[in-house]
This record gives C-alpha cells, sequence and structure tokens, in this order.
C-alpha cells in the first residue's frame, strides 16, 4: 500500500478555508462600551448653575515703580569711591558715592574765617555807634557783610555735604552709571544712579473709553449693577493670579485721543519684590454685577468662523455641540448669556476625545486638576 504525501502548503490552505464562510473569520463580539469591549472615553464636565457674579475685564498694563529718585551729582568733581552694592535695597540719607571734596572744604574753611572777621567788625562797632563814633550806615555795612559771609558758610558747608551724595528716598538702586575716577558735575548735573521704590508697586492700564459707555448705559438700563469693589487682580504672564490684591487709586478724566482709552492706575503690594518695574501684565479689572447670571469655563469654549460653542453631555452621555452667546467674563469664566440652561452638563477637558453623537463618560470637573487621561483597555480574561 503507497503513502500519500500531501503538501504543508495545501493542509495551510485547508485550515484557512474552514476559519468560515468565503474565508473570512467570524466578527468578534462587541462590548457594552463599543467596538471591541473598549468602554466609552472619559471626558471632565461642569454642570451649568446660575449664580451672582462680578464682570471682570482683563486690561493691558505695565509696571511702574512707587516712587523713582535719580540720583545726580549737584557739585563738580572726581568721583573718589561707590559706596553702596548695586541692586540692594537702602534707605534714605545713605552715603552713595565720595567725590574729591578738599576744595570745597577749603572754601568752607576761608567762608568760616571771612564770618568770623565781619563779626568782630560788628562787634566793634556796636559800642561805637552808642557813643556814635560810627555812623548808623557804618554799622548797617558791617551787619550786611555779617549776613553775607553766613550765606558764604552756608553755601560752602552745603557744597561740601554734595560731595558725598546720599540717597534722596528708600528703595532698590539699580546700578553706578559712573565709576571711580569720572569727572561729573561739570556743566551740568550728572546721573549717578537711580533708586526705586517697588513695594507697594504701581500698574498703568487703560480701558476703551467706548466700553465705558456702553457699561454705563447697561447700568441705567437696569441690566448690570455697578460694582462697588475697588480690589483689582493681577494676571502673571503664565496665566496664573499673582497672590495679593491691588486696588485702584487713579482714574484719569481725560480720553487719550490716540487710542481712545482712558489711562487708569492701581497699586499692588509687593513684599517679596516678585514685580519689577517694566514689566507688561495684564489687570483683571471689575466692571458690573449681574445677578442669577450663568456661566462656564473658558477652557470649555469653542470659537470658529459660526461663533462660539461648547459641547453639551445629555442623560444618555451622548455629546452634542451647542452655539452659544457670552457677554464678558467674571474671573476665569464666560458669562452665557443665549444658548445654556441652568443643570446642563458641559465639556471642560477632554474636547479631542467628544465627536458630536458619541458616547462619552462623564467626570465632575475640579478647577486646577490636570487633563483627563484616556479610558485604560480592559481588562484580559
Amino acid at each position: 500500500m503507497k503513502k500519500v504525501f500531501v503538501p504543508l502548503w495545501l493542509l495551510m490552505l485547508a485550515a484557512c478555508g474552514s476559519s468560515g464562510e468565503g474565508g473570512k473569520a467570524p466578527p468578534a463580539a462587541a462590548g457594552p462600551g463599543g467596538s471591541g469591549g473598549m468602554p466609552p472615553p472619559e471626558v471632565d464636565v461642569v454642570a451649568v448653575a446660575e449664580r451672582d457674579v462680578t464682570i471682570t475685564q482683563d486690561l493691558p498694563g505695565r509696571l511702574l515703580a512707587y516712587r523713582t529718585a535719580q540720583v545726580r551729582a549737584r557739585v563738580e568733581g572726581v568721583v573718589e569711591a561707590r559706596l553702596f552694592v548695586e541692586g540692594s535695597d537702602i534707605k534714605a540719607g545713605a552715603p552713595l558715592f565720595r567725590i574729591d571734596a578738599r576744595t570745597y572744604r577749603a572754601q568752607l574753611e576761608a567762608a568760616e574765617a571771612d564770618l568770623a572777621a565781619a563779626q568782630a567788625v560788628l562787634a566793634r562797632y556796636q559800642p561805637l555807634l552808642e557813643i556814635k563814633a560810627v555812623s548808623q550806615q557804618e554799622y548797617d555795612a558791617a551787619a550786611a557783610k555779617v549776613k553775607q559771609a553766613e550765606a558764604a558758610v552756608a553755601k560752602a558747608r552745603l557744597d561740601l555735604e554734595n560731595a558725598t551724595p546720599s540717597a534722596p528716598i528708600s528703595g532698590r538702586i539699580g546700578r553706578a552709571l559712573v565709576t571711580e575716577g569720572a569727572l561729573v558735575g561739570k556743566g551740568e548735573a550728572t546721573h549717578l544712579a537711580t533708586i526705586e521704590q517697588i513695594d507697594p508697586i504701581r500698574v498703568e492700564f487703560t480701558q476703551s473709553y467706548a466700553d465705558l459707555l456702553r457699561l454705563q448705559q447697561a447700568v441705567k438700563a437696569g441690566k448690570r449693577q455697578r460694582a462697588e469693589s475697588a480690589e483689582v487682580e493681577l494676571v502673571l504672564d503664565d496665566g496664573s493670579l499673582y497672590p495679593e490684591k491691588g486696588r485702584l487709586k487713579f482714574a484719569d478724566l481725560a480720553v487719550d485721543p490716540a487710542s481712545g482709552a482712558i489711562v487708569l492706575r492701581a497699586e499692588f503690594p509687593n513684599p517679596r519684590r516678585e514685580l519689577l518695574p517694566g514689566a507688561f501684565v495684564r489687570v483683571r479689572f471689575p466692571q458690573a454685577r449681574v445677578e442669577s447670571a450663568l456661566t462656564v469655563p473658558q477652557r470649555a469654549v469653542q470659537g470658529s468662523a459660526a461663533g462660539q460653542m461648547v459641547m453639551v453631555v445629555d442623560a444618555e452621555g451622548k455629546v452634542a455641540p451647542r452655539p452659544i452667546k457670552t457677554g464678558g467674563m467674571v474671573g476665569g469664566d464666560f458669562i452665557v448669556t443665549d444658548g445654556l440652561r441652568a443643570g446642563e452638563t458641559v465639556i471642560v477637558n477632554g474636547l479631542q476625545k467628544a465627536r458630536p453623537g458619541s458616547v462619552v463618560k462623564p467626570v465632575p470637573w475640579t478647577p486646577g486638576a490636570p487633563l483627563s487621561s484616556p479610558a485604560p483597555p480592559p481588562a484580559a480574561k
């Protein structure tokens, strides 16, 4: 009896053919979460609720020192020494430079000698005037010379004091603008250094006059209530809020014709010297109060050519886009004037996973929490 050898490739072909009709494998059973048994993705959501809010507006501004003083040479001479550490905090009256004072010291001694001589002449004239040995005119002339000598002494003493320029205010001093050996004060008051007070620190910002008029009209119409608080907040470059509150101190009475804006000024505590003059910031400025307003986080709102919209989740977990209209901001939230109702659920994080019509798993959003991560794969059976 002969043995029949079947090629291996024929056996493999037969096995593939028996796997299903038409050579196709049977489809895998779909799990409860969708194809392949994947659960719906998690998204962070908030429930829209009514609350009383204060409308704010972020306005561009620039930090300024509370006080600035330029230290200048008030006498002529050669700088002998710098007496401070650049970038340090100093007190008012602290000596900053030493200018060669030998000439001014000699001038003071000469002026004091002239004063002593004039006083001696006046003292001799006093008894002579009583016996009419000198005239009243001669006595008055001697008294005038004493006054002139006293003025010369005062000027010489002031020049000697100015040979050691001191700090006019307390604050932080910048770099020295002259070095030892430099001739200063010749023909002009040479700028030696600058001192700035930065605690508190000021911020100067502008508000559009057109926006101000619209707000005033809304208040008159009863749609808004004027914000009573003068407190303002500072938004730093990274989007975080400066921990110290500021207060509005000044509002200009005129509109800048070039920009159509009004200049405002606020002051912020700066105990840790974190804020430095010259930096550009944003000031969160309170404008008006609104009662029973609907708000959503700014990151939940998407913008397009058609306008603003949010993604809402219904009771079955299905996602749907919803056009909305906003009317101002409160902190980091938009005030919604149309398109949403209280109690609806809006997606804040995970929008890239929420396609219209898809099913998602809503998770309550916690402000400041990291973005929600994709749902984990199902456990192996």
